[in-house]
């Protein structure tokens, strides 16, 4: 049976009402000594020797990344690093325009999201935040050999701990009914668009790995899940397993929202404001669509404006990355033109820093 029976409304209810403590201990500490967020965000990679004069619950939050998960499976971590290296481009394309378009359609999650002017005000940012924290996870040799990506994953941990305590505290109206901003159901369902739903569109465009590679992806997930702070216990470790937990938190959450509605507009906005190719913009918005299906599209509002063969998806796309990075596609050929794009775009490299919360 696996966890196919962890997958319940009741069990869900739970989460949807359970944040990520130890986060939650460190914030407090980061927010009433914001010198040390000024020192985390100076940091390169995780210091082996955690500094003694950080308080217990940040010793303890640190601590935490000392001790590897003895669940690791090696040959899975190689496995879904490999496959990124050969079709990163696919997956960063998939994240743009299948798993964020398909997060903004579950309402209530969405509300914590458009509650965060950076996402609608300065989404260029946010966007190419996800990304490096995509490019960072991935990096060869990662949970291995190489724990570069860890010192990315405790600052994602982090945001979504300030983000939570943001809203919490100032969000006068906030609905309980919406659950704990950022909850658990909510980063599950978020780890699973980023894993499940990236197979999915690879499978609509013809370039599906196969279920191995699927569920060693899966397996990616629930280590970079463990390390930002997941109930990992509830992590499918089987493509069943994933199809049937989307289903049922797709069952519970899929509704139109303004909020949603809101955070499409903003992303299909920057698309048409920054393709390089005038024909690829005004098809950003049938590509949304296509990757979602109908019923997603509907909740959203938008639909395939123009009807493109699913043949035609993936030579829009192949064209796309060949114009910006040759066909000699590698992980270190993306990382390098991400960084060399960010720059462009953005006037300077792209970084992810937690929040340093002066007082005056």
């Amino acid at each position: 049976m696996g966890k196919l029976s962890l997958y319940t409304n009741d069990n869900l209810d739970a989460l949807r009402n359970q944040s990520d403590e130890l986060a939650d201990a460190a914030v407090q500490e980061l927010i009433a000594q914001p010198d040390f967020a000024k020192m985390i965000n100076g940091w390169t990679s995780l210091p082996e020797t955690i500094p003694s004069d950080f308080p217990a619950s940040l010793q303890t939050f640190f601590n935490f990344y000392q001790i590897k998960p003895d669940f690791i499976n090696q040959s899975k971590v190689k496995s879904s690093q490999d496959f990124f290296d050969q079709k990163g481009n696919f997956y960063l394309a998939m994240l743009g325009f299948y798993s964020l378009p398909y997060c903004y359609a579950f309402a209530d999650g969405a509300q914590v999201l458009v509650r965060s002017k950076r996402i609608t005000d300065e989404i260029g940012v946010r966007l190419s935040e996800t990304a490096l924290f995509l490019l960072d996870a991935f990096r060869p040799g990662t949970f291995i050999s190489d724990d570069r990506a860890l010192l990315t994953l405790i600052k994602v941990r982090l945001i979504h701990a300030f983000s939570r305590l943001f809203v919490s505290r100032y969000g006068k109206d906030w609905n309980p009914n919406w659950g704990i901003p950022i909850n658990q159901e909510d980063l599950i369902g978020t780890n699973i668009a980023f894993s499940l739903l990236v197979m999915r569109g690879m499978e609509k465009i013809d370039k599906f790995p196969g279920k191995e590679v699927h569920e060693a992806v899966l397996h990616y997930w629930k280590i970079i899940g463990h390390y930002l702070g997941l109930r990992v216990s509830f992590w499918p470790e089987t493509a069943k397993e994933a199809f049937e937990l989307e289903k049922l938190i797709k069952k519970r959450h899929l509704h139109s929202s303004e909020a949603g509605k809101i955070l499409l507009n903003a992303l299909l906005g920057y698309y048409k404001t920054t393709a390089p190719d005038p024909a690829f913009a005004q098809v950003s918005e049938s590509l949304v669509s296509f990757f979602v299906g109908k019923e997603v599209s509907d909740v959203l509002g938008i639909g395939r404006k123009v009807k493109l063969p699913d043949r035609f998806v993936n030579l829009v796309l192949v064209l796309s990355f060949f114009r910006e990075s040759g066909f000699n596609v590698s992980y270190k050929s993306i990382r390098r033109n991400f960084l060399k794009e960010s720059i462009s775009r953005l006037g300077k490299a792209v970084t992810l820093d937690i929040p340093v919360i002066t007082r005056s």
